[in-house]
């Protein structure tokens, strides 16, 4: 089949081999790719609209005992610069962040061997009380892992446990690239790709949507990246507990791994890939953080119908190099420019009329 005949039937939303993604991957020009993923996305929603949430990540600790060579926030346990905020600094965050409008509250952070699932239970029921309007996305597949293993508990029960305390839904942070070769390389000691896979399918299960991600421009190779989004579908087709995909490259410069940058045309290639590869996937976000506001704009014409957050606070890729920040305003203002339309939404993809936009 040519390669056009494979680009025509991705567009069209016809489903391609995990060989046919690499092919495009590889071989497709740039901007055959693009038009191919943007006819897709406007096949999928054929408006103007592009959404975006208002949100902060708190990152309440930077101790772990999991490692991963290209963090440059963790510290291991008993380090002098290792942090654990209390509750009532994450809840200064939370008001923060809720006094600018935010409805998604993500607490991420290490692996800390020293909290307890009733450290978390008591603190996502203080932010479900006291700020009943926003929605608690919370926890990396890792840091429930962890919990389930420090607490000898099964997986399940964390969930149920955590989701009763009041978390609504389950971020994909922790996912890198769910082959075994790499996590080996990156993260020996993180989860492996089936028990992400696992804690994901038993969230998911619970009626927790959840998000993908996929962090790129490590070590990874063309087709381990497709590989990836093969994982994602295979449990998208038995679940569909996922609501979108966040593809994001790799910020080197601060960490123990180093290597290089992923170019813009690489960034570019992997979300018209993943817009044509997911079929089953709603909704694929420019993930702008580490290629910034500029490209996040193009991203739009290369199958992104979602402009990710705000994020109104966050460490872990600042600390690893990356200084790119938007507000509200500036978010807005880079949809309009595109010829698109700012629409803000909830963590559930729900509109929020009842939230003013920045440049209204």
């Amino acid at each position: 089949m040519s390669l056009a005949d494979v680009l025509d039937r991705a567009a069209a939303g016809g489903r391609i081999s995990l060989d046919e993604g690499v092919r495009l991957y590889r071989e497709a020009p740039l901007h055959d790719l693009g038009a191919a993923a943007h006819a897709r996305r406007m096949a999928m929603y054929p408006t103007s609209d592009v959404t975006y949430v208002v949100d902060t990540t708190i990152n309440y600790t930077n101790v772990c005992n999991v490692h991963c060579t290209f963090c440059a926030f963790f510290r291991p346990e008993h380090h002098g610069e290792g942090y654990t905020m209390s509750h009532d600094k994450v809840l200064e965050r939370v008001r923060f962040a809720a006094d600018q409008g935010a409805t998604q509250i993500m607490i991420q952070g290490g692996v800390n061997p020293e909290l307890r699932i009733e450290w978390f239970e008591d603190l996502f029921r203080r932010v479900a009380a006291e700020y009943p309007k926003v929605d608690i996305h919370s926890l990396s597949v890792s840091e429930i892992a962890g919990l389930a293993k420090i607490e000898e508990l099964p997986v399940r029960e964390v969930l149920v446990r955590l989701k009763t305390a009041g978390m609504k839904s389950l971020p994909g942070a922790g996912a890198e690239i769910l082959v075994e070769r790499v996590r080996k390389r990156i993260s020996a000691r993180k989860i492996v790709p089936d028990g992400w896979i696992g804690v994901m399918r038993e969230a998911q299960l619970l009626g927790m949507p959840t998000t993908a991600t996929m962090m790129f421009g490590s070590i990874e190779t063309d087709e381990e990246r497709v590989a990836h989004m093969q994982v994602i579908r295979d449990l998208q087709d038995e679940t569909h507990g996922f609501t979108a995909f966040i593809p994001w490259y790799y910020v080197p410069y601060k960490t123990p791994l180093r290597g290089r940058e992923a170019s813009g045309l690489e960034y570019l290639r992997v979300l018209a890939v993943s817009r044509l590869f997911l079929d089953n996937v709603p909704h694929l976000q420019a993930s702008w953080l580490t290629p910034g506001l500029k490209l996040g704009q193009l991203a739009l014409f290369y199958g992104c119908d979602d402009m990710g957050g705000t994020i109104i606070e966050e460490q872990v890729v600042h600390d690893a190099g990356s200084t790119n920040e938007a507000t509200r305003a500036q978010v807005e203002e880079i949809i309009c420019g595109a010829g698109f339309q700012p629409v803000i939404r909830d963590t559930y993809w729900n509109l929020r009329s009842d939230l003013a936009l920045a440049t209204a």
